[in-house]
This record gives C-alpha cells, structure tokens and sequence, in this order.
C-alpha cells in the first residue's frame, strides 16, 4: 500500500464524536514514550502527523486522521506512567476502554512495546484484557534500531515465552524502527489485507 494523503480530522474524548464508524479503523497504542508518533509518522511517510514529545503521557485524547480517503488510523493515549493526575489517568483509562470495547469498526489495534526492554507487567495485563474481551490486535516492537539483532531476537524469545504462558501461540507481531522505516512495508501491507475485511 502506498500512502498517498494523511490528513487530521478530530481528536476528542467523546465517542459520540468520532467520525461514523463507515470505514475500516486501526489505533495504536502503547506504554508512554514507547515511540507511538514516531512509528505513525513513519508509517505514514509524514514527519509531524502526530505530534513527538520526549514528554510521556504527551497523547491525552483520541486522535483521528484519515488515510488515503479510505480507512482511519487513531492515535490513542498512552497507558502506564504520565506525568499527569490520577484522576486524568483514570479519565483516559475510561474512555480508551469505552473506544477499544465499542468502536464497531475498530478492525485492530497495535500494540507498541519498547524491545528493548524485557516483558512488562501493564503490558502484558493489558494484552490479556484484550484477549479476554475478544478484540483483535498485533504486537508492534518498536525501537529496533536501538539494540543489537541479537539482543532484540532475545527479547522476543522472552516475550514469546511470557505470552505462551496464557496463550495458545504468540500473538502476531512486527519488528519496526522508526529511524530506518523497519516495518514500514509490513505493517501497511497487513492493513492492506485487513481492510478487504471490512
């Protein structure tokens, strides 16, 4: 798939405000700092789509832009650490859950996770809520330009170890660095594939 227009359309906290639910819909979301605009600028081809802080916690609504006039990709808040209140925390929790849980054509979701780092734990709780309340979604290990090849296939070995614990099988997943467009082709082409679905 080539990306031929990427342009904003809302960001908001009230799904009622969402554009209609016509077009298929893929929304990333990941620990805080975990490179999310990064990879979606990436993906994208476009260098301030979504806006990069070194910030955590710098999403706090859920973002719509439309891609090539034919599906939506939403930036969603970060889970985990933000430097934010507890009660806004909470806010996000609440309507990322109502957004994950009801958004009729939400056809999956990327998960980020930093490769760098060994499994963690609000990571992996909330892998398993998705699998407990059916919704589909990749995993997308970002930062892969940061570590050696043996280091990241490592890591994965991990991860995919921690996962069988509670899964028949490892999740779908690709490998991405936003610096080199590692994943870049995958991750589009997979849309690709799933919008047929729609």
């Amino acid at each position: 798939m080539k990306i031929k227009t990427s342009e904003f359309v809302i960001s908001n906290t009230d799904l009622k405000k969402c554009p209609k639910p016509n077009m298929p819909e893929y929304a990333f979301i990941g620990r805080s700092n975990v490179g999310k605009s990064s990879l979606i600028n990436m993906i994208t081809g476009r260098t301030k789509l979504a806006k990069i802080s070194g910030k955590p916690g710098k999403t706090q609504l859920i973002n719509h832009f439309i891609i090539n006039n034919s599906w939506y990709l939403v930036d969603l808040p970060g889970y985990g650490y933000a430097k934010s209140s507890k009660k806004n925390r909470a806010n996000w929790a609440g309507f990322i859950k109502e957004y994950i849980t009801t958004r009729i054509s939400l056809m999956n979701l990327f998960v980020l996770i930093d490769s760098r780092h060994e499994p963690q734990k609000n990571d992996i709780e909330f892998m398993e809520q998705l699998g407990n309340n059916g919704i589909p979604f990749v995993i997308v290990f970002t930062k892969a330009d940061k570590i050696s090849n043996k280091r990241l296939n490592d890591n994965i070995s991990i991860y995919k170890k921690r996962m069988e614990e509670t899964w028949e099988t490892m999740p779908q997943y690709f490998i991405s660095s936003a610096v080199n467009k590692r994943g870049q082709e995958e991750i589009l082409n997979f849309i690709e594939e799933t919008n047929k679905l729609f």
